[in-house]
């Protein structure tokens, strides 16, 4: 049975600790509900909830699909590694946070972007918080933020900042740098992953090209990274580990199974993200080909009618017909290329 604890982590007993070495079963069992990120998995949650139930309620759709990647996927992947037996020892072995870090800058921004949840709050909303919510969406500090260029650097840059200077050794030892690196992963994550699966309507969104050539130069610094840190003749955090003296543990070798994940885990992130942004790709490419053949079917049926009235006329002469100037007009520029158009939130 799982019960709720008070784990004594480093953070809290200043430097001692009494955890039993890691297994699966103290995933479940070490229950740790004390902290800014759980607050606002609950607050992120129940907002959601309350979303879809408004939509619900005055009869319009909104996908379930995205209802289980916002909540189950997206909050569910964060809960599972900062409330569970994963945030018990993240501060005792650098592999369990390197987990940690994948989930919270990875796994679980992109299931949070696939959640659509500005979509649904702009659907929600109306008045003067819909307008509020508008004019954040369109400010300068969002669209400095959110395009992909800049999103893209603080993405990069946060864990080498992070594990290669003194920054990391801080958030061991204090409690509260500790939980804002939480956060700042999480939204570091979502800025780079959002506008490039395009869900919600943000500003700076490229065309699916180069939002993929994007994520394919994101895999190279994971890889760097991660061998770096497998490599590396200096421990991360410096004494920290060894001063534990775990006799179930070794902090080099922990800390070359924590490079492992890091490039690995990035790689296999990297892949699957542009898995989904081909998907998209290939679902706007068939949307706009159908466009393009209703408008065709259009044109070809005006063309027709036209020369049905120039027989009724007497104007189809025995020579040969000329094509309508104007039907083929139309239908040139149908069959030219427009701007992209993103699908409704209840598109499929």
């Amino acid at each position: 049975m799982v019960q709720l604890v008070e784990t004594p982590t480093l953070l809290a007993a200043g430097g001692d600790t009494d955890l039993p070495p890691f297994t699966a079963a103290g995933i479940f069992t070490e229950i740790h509900l004390t902290s800014l990120v759980a607050l606002l998995l609950l607050v992120s949650a129940a907002l959601y909830g309350y979303g879809v139930y408004r939509l619900r309620l005055r009869g319009d759709h909104w996908p379930v699909g995205r209802t289980v990647a916002f909540v189950a996927g997206g909050l569910g992947s964060i809960a599972a590694v900062t409330v569970t037996g994963i945030e018990a020892y993240d501060d005792t072995l650098l592999s369990v946070h390197m987990v940690q870090h994948m989930v919270l800058s990875m796994v679980g921004p992109i299931f949070l972007a696939l959640g659509a949840p500005v979509t649904l709050a702009l659907r929600t909303l109306h008045g003067k918080s819909r307008k509020t919510l508008l004019s954040v969406l369109h400010s300068r500090v969002v669209r400095v933020l959110t395009f992909p260029l800049v999103a893209f650097g603080l993405f990069i840059a946060t864990p080498f900042v992070l594990y290669f200077t003194g920054l990391y050794r801080a958030t061991l030892e204090h409690a509260w740098l500790h939980e804002f690196i939480h956060v700042h992963f999480i939204v570091t994550g979502c800025l780079f992953f959002w506008p490039l699966l395009g869900l919600d309507p943000l500003p700076n969104r490229w065309p699916y090209p180069a939002r993929a050539l994007l994520m394919v130069l994101s895999v190279p610094f994971h890889t760097v990274l991660g061998l770096t840190i497998m490599q590396s003749r200096t421990l991360l955090g410096g004494d920290w580990y060894p001063n534990l003296h775990l006799a179930w543990s070794d902090p080099w070798n922990d800390q070359v199974v924590a490079g492992g994940i890091l490039w690995a885990g990035g790689e296999i992130v990297s892949v699957t993200m542009l898995g989904i942004l081909v998907m998209q790709w290939v679902k706007q490419s068939e949307r706009e080909a159908r466009r393009i053949d209703r408008a065709l079917d259009r044109a070809d049926a005006e063309e027709r009618r036209a020369l049905a009235a120039r027989e009724a006329d007497g104007e189809a002469g025995g020579g040969p017909r000329e094509d309508h100037p104007a039907a083929t007009g139309a239908a040139a520029k149908i069959t030219e290329p427009g701007p992209a158009v993103r699908p409704g939130p209840d598109a499929p």
